[in-house]
């Protein structure tokens, strides 16, 4: 054989695989044409006799996958393509992107290579093309258009070089990391923790090109490490000086006029009971017993709204924000300090303007009368709960008789509530002890006692009350446009899961029938597993099969209080929804018009979304904190019980201090483990070997990653 006709050495002869592949790529590029055969092998550079046949044998394959349609004799197309989809594009921390449409049917759960993904970012809303399916295989999709950007500022650490810089990711939601140019830096230095923003991602380029919002700080430094987890979730950490400066301008003093247009009860002995560390004090109760021996129960509410104007610069901060955000060591709050800790808040010896609902109720609590009024108060006593739990506990203190007038009447309050079908979850908060630095010293469990649900039940009374007074028109009638709290019956398929899982532990659940019914059903299993081991991880299971709480103007109700109609009313200086609940009431009050639905709504979508990303982010600083504060326990050994099951490993939590943690599945390498989502549970092939979700282990604590907020165990055989 001649030198030019010898194989060049790379030349590889091409497995039926590739050509599948390459098949499969061709019909996706050209979805709207037919081809015969010979017209895909030539295409493909295919010229050999074997390589044709083998071509011939693939669109037979193919066609029999329903991957493409016979158009005509021996021509063929691919089939099914050219659907679009708009949804909601979301990157895993496994590597892999989904696509969720927006209809979410079966086609919802669509996979993205990173190939198609057009450099989409998790949350981003985008239209993409759906890949013809092949048999047995997942459906794949392509990007092609971004419809609009979730998410483009970013929070990591600072990896500067001598020309440019990285920004290095805390959570990886993006293939890589961000680069920056030098210029675009805003002094910030290698190990610095920044916000930054993605300005740019060029088609070609592997990544994507930000400049720095915000330097927040060292790594590791508490404020630092805070601000971060604000700035992750899109969260606000600093009050901006204009709407601070707004809100100095307020007058202190009540004007005699104002004070002329409200119900004076400054009179009747009132008093406000809170947490320890609290400062804005946006709810008091008053009690007075009425000649007729009946009890005039007031529930006052700071009147946050007249200072505040719709519309002004304070208003738009609060509506944006939402909601005070509540991290381990710090409260983030919706309005300034000014407003919230000073005007609004109702402290002790001062006059202050409220919104109030009052009840006439007998000694059974039976509610005879109430009304809705504009009233000025004077709080007598400022209470923390511990000092109201000693009282309840038989120790004397101001006010006793009517602490426990009102004690015995939320009693009584809180039993007709589960008797028609109230759910009773009642679960602990991970609190830490900290000092000046931040660093986590112990931790410790708050549970609701007595005089924490003495103010709840009055305080549900009171948002039940006032959506009733909105929303409970007679037939003929429309009802106004109103903020509702609602919470909707649970998802039928995970009761059917918590009922399946239960039985193994010997415990039932009703699945259907009445709500009254399934929930009474519900607080027996909870009463049951009271103060058992696995306690906490039912009463998790069974919250997860409960639709989550929102806000809108569709009332259904509140599945989870048992109220027909519910709102957030008693804390405006917190929440948002309940300022937007005051203005209604008091546009209604007035005779005004309903409001537009449509506006409405759009603002109960945004406010709900905002109390997420909080939760989230109070979730993470607890997180957090709890790494740190087993990062000098490496190689202690504890007693956990499996909190979580997933196919990369067992998460444990430790009984404790409720530290979770995660036994990665590679450590479990005495034989190849597979993920029964159904059953909960990891099940050896081999041994059989069972980790079930529950199950008492004992754990080394083998790595702590701050960065991250990642806590790794090693599983102890005993």
């Amino acid at each position: 054989m001649s030198k030019n006709k010898m194989p060049h050495k790379t030349d590889k002869r091409k497995t039926k695989t590739d050509i599948t592949n390459a098949v499969v790529n061709f019909f996706n590029k050209h979805s709207e044409e037919s081809f015969g055969f010979k017209q895909v092998a030539e295409k493909l550079g295919l010229k050999k006799p074997a390589e044709k046949q083998l071509i011939n044998n693939i669109l037979f394959d193919l066609q029999e996958d329903a991957f493409i349609v016979e158009t005509s004799r021996g021509k063929y197309k691919s089939n099914n393509r050219g659907m679009f989809l708009e949804g909601t594009f979301e990157r895993r921390s496994n590597g892999k992107n989904f696509f969720v449409a927006d209809d979410d049917d079966q086609s919802s759960h669509i996979f993205i290579a990173e190939r198609n993904s057009e450099h989409a970012m998790n949350g981003d809303r985008v239209k993409i093309q759906v890949l013809a399916k092949r048999k047995g295989r997942d459906p794949e999709g392509e990007v092609v258009e971004i419809l609009e950007r979730k998410q483009v500022r970013f929070v990591g650490t600072l990896d500067v070089q001598k020309q440019f810089a990285f920004l290095v990711m805390d959570s990886k939601i993006l293939a890589n990391d961000i680069f920056i140019p030098k210029e675009n830096l805003k002094g910030g230095k290698d190990g610095e923790k920044a916000l930054v923003e993605v300005v740019e991602w060029p088609k070609r380029a592997k990544n994507p090109i930000g400049k720095v919002i915000d330097v927040l700080g060292q790594t590791g430094n508490n404020d630092t490490e805070m601000n971060a987890i604000l700035a992750e979730y899109g969260l606000p950490y600093k009050y901006p000086e204009k709407v601070e400066a707004a809100a100095n301008k307020i007058p202190d003093d009540i004007t005699a006029e104002e004070i002329a247009k409200r119900e004076d009860l400054r009179s009747t002995v009132t008093f406000t009971i809170d947490p320890r560390d609290a400062k804005d004090f946006d709810d008091a109760l008053s009690v007075k017993q009425l000649k007729n021996g009946r009890w005039e129960i007031g529930v006052h509410i700071a009147d946050v709204t007249h200072y505040v104007q719709e519309g002004d610069i304070i208003d738009k901060e609060g509506e944006s924000r939402a909601t005070s955000i509540y991290l381990v060591d710090r409260t983030i709050p919706m309005l300034p300090e000014r407003l919230s800790n000073n005007l609004c808040s109702l402290r002790p010896n001062e006059d202050k303007l409220c919104y109030s609902v009052l009840f006439e109720m007998d000694d059974d609590a039976n509610i005879k009368k109430s009304r809705i009024a504009r009233t000025v108060i004077h709080s007598d006593r400022r209470f923390t709960y511990e000092e109201v739990q000693d009282i309840l506990e038989g120790a004397e203190g101001d006010y006793k008789e009517e602490i426990l007038k009102l004690n015995d009447l939320a009693k009584k309050l809180r039993a007709k509530r589960f008797d028609n079908g109230a759910i009773a979850f009642d679960r602990h908060e991970v609190r830490f002890e900290i000092d000046e630095k931040g660093k986590p010293l112990s931790v410790y469990f708050k549970y609701a006692k007595d005089s924490n649900k003495l103010i709840e039940e009055f305080m549900l009374l009171a948002n039940r009350t006032v959506a009733e007074f909105v929303g409970n028109v007679p037939k003929n009638k429309k009802a106004k446009t109103f903020v509702y709290r609602v919470h909707d019956v649970p998802n039928s398929e995970k009761m059917e899961n918590l009922s399946e899982f239960i039985r193994r532990f010997g415990y039932k659940i009703k699945v259907d029938g009445t709500k009254t019914n399934v929930s009474k059903s519900i607080n027996h299993l909870l009463d049951e597993v009271s103060g058992k081991p696995e306690e906490n991880l039912i009463s998790t299971i069974a919250i997860r099969a409960m639709a989550k709480a929102i806000y809108t103007t569709a009332n259904i109700g509140h599945y989870g209080l048992a109220f027909e109609y519910y709102t957030h009313f008693t804390s405006p200086i917190r929440r948002y929804p309940d300022m937007m609940v005051h203005r209604l009431l008091t546009r209604y009050l007035d005779g005004g018009r309903s409001v537009s639905k449509q506006l409405y709504e759009g603002k109960c979508e945004h406010s709900s979304s905002m109390e997420q990303l909080a939760a989230s982010a109070e979730r993470a600083s607890i997180k957090y904190k709890q790494v740190e504060y087993m990062s000098d326990k490496l190689g202690q050994v504890f007693d956990a019980v499996i909190s979580g099951i997933t196919e990369w490993g067992l998460y444990a939590e430790i009984n404790e201090n409720k530290c979770e943690g995660m036994i990665p599945i590679r450590d479990l390498d005495d034989d190849f483990y597979e993920f029964d989502e159904k059953n909960y549970c990891l099940r050896g092939r081999r041994n059989k070997r069972t980790y079930s979700l529950g199950d008492p282990i004992k754990i080394k604590v083998a790595r702590t990653n701050l960065e991250r907020k990642q806590l790794d165990f090693a599983l102890i055989e005993e």
